[in-house]
């Protein structure tokens, strides 16, 4: 991801870290749609007989929506992350097809597209769409509501 011609790593941003990180790098990302890209490792958790699991594929997901609202709670110029802490949910998964396991060392490419956005008192209740695909080909399509919120410490 670029903001102003700078480089962001996504990982700065994300809550998560490994094993639980499903997002490896971001190309894309504006105020209602983001592109990740997550390529499968031999030593990821959520494997079984060398196929990325459906839960997997769901939480990838929900990482990659998770950065399209979630980078409005940081400031413009915050470059490595530190401007906020936050938290995310997925609060309720409304539609999931699942069309194919992809493997190990394969590389997913996650387009996801906010759809609607409420924000209250540092907490934005959001629904997107999200399509993963490998190869070009379409391998899960789902609609999940998410919940994002700062974090006071």
């Amino acid at each position: 991801m670029e903001r102003d011609g700078q480089k962001i790593d996504i990982r700065k941003f994300l809550p998560h870290r490994p094993p639980m990180l499903l997002v490896t790098d971001m190309p894309f990302v504006d105020s209602t749609s983001v592109i990740t890209e997550f390529n499968i490792q031999p030593h990821c958790i959520f494997l079984e007989n060398g196929y990325f699991t459906e839960a997997g594929l769901i939480e990838n997901a929900a990482q990659t929506c998770s950065a399209i609202v979630g980078q409005s709670f940081y400031d413009v110029k915050d470059f490595e992350g530190t401007s906020n802490d936050l938290i995310g949910y997925i609060s309720a998964i409304k539609k999931v097809s699942i069309y194919e396991l992809p493997k190990v060392h394969e590389v997913l490419v996650t387009k996801a597209q906010l759809l609607s956005r409420y924000d209250l008192n540092g907490v934005s209740i959001c629904t997107m769409s999200s399509s993963t695909f490998r190869n070009d080909d379409l391998i899960v399509d789902c609609t999940l509501n998410c919940l994002i919120q700062e974090v006071h410490v």
